[in-house]
């Protein structure tokens, strides 16, 4: 596989997806979950293409469950997204799309993307797996983007910021265009959210705002100072090859 460097000289492709608008989902269950539109993950996209020219860019309905098909065609897959992940069950632990939605199952099943370098979830717990009664072990959603055939996966450990993984994900991507490999550019984003003089600063658009401590990318609970609480930089894990 290619190294990070080489991933932003020789014209490699990105792509960058989003969903910012509301979205339901209905469970075999009965149960419907709502999904709040994720304004930052809009602005997370954006952002990437701006400091990678050439980056594709698909917002809500242009990030269809189709696209998975045109996985392969691209180094770099950024996803950002809800996603839910229910412990036992893997018809309704699923990554969100602007269409609709691939469950843990269809994902294990059908996608395959040996081409591709990174994936970037983005999203809710897509680092978390479980294990049912008998011991089989169901993967999370970083690990399936492995069996997949990507090289590394980031993925998340627990449900995350809407505005601060927006500020993480700015920083990551600025290191690795720098040349950082990918482990050092997620200590880089790390520390650039733990303290801002040393690691980076958190954006201009982030500098006056209170961010919230929040139970998914966005409901509201505790607000912090800043992104110097692990809540913030902490939940994000490399998967993989990390060169």
């Amino acid at each position: 596989m290619t190294s990070a460097t080489s991933l932003f000289t020789d014209g490699f492709n990105i792509l960058a997806a989003a969903v910012t608008e509301d979205r339901s989902v209905d469970l075999l269950s009965g149960d419907t979950l709502f999904f709040p539109g994720l304004t930052f993950a809009g602005q997370e996209v954006s952002t990437l293409a701006a400091l990678i020219p050439g980056t594709d860019q698909r917002l809500n309905n242009d990030f269809s469950t189709d696209l998975r098909l045109e996985f392969n065609d691209y180094a770099i897959i950024h996803l950002a997204t809800h996603a839910t992940f229910r412990p036992g069950v893997p018809e309704e632990s699923f990554i969100l799309f602007g269409d609709g939605r691939a469950d843990l199952t269809e994902i294990k099943n059908t996608w395959s993307f040996p081409n591709v370098d990174l994936v970037v979830l983005s999203a809710c717990e897509t680092g978390v797996g479980d294990e049912l009664g008998d011991g089989t072990e169901i993967l999370g959603f970083g690990y399936l983007m492995q069996l997949a055939g990507a090289d590394a996966a980031i993925a998340s450990l627990w449900k995350v910021s809407d505005p601060g993984t927006q500020v993480f994900m700015t920083r990551f991507y600025q290191a690795l265009q720098g040349g950082a490999a990918k482990a050092k550019a997620l200590q880089t984003a790390q520390l650039a959210l733990i303290d801002p003089d040393t690691g980076g600063s958190a954006g201009e658009d982030r500098a006056s705002a209170r961010p919230t401590l929040l139970d998914g990318r966005t409901l509201e609970a505790n607000a912090l100072p800043g992104y110097s609480h692990p809540y913030y930089w902490a939940p994000f894990i490399l998967i993989g090859n990390g060169l």
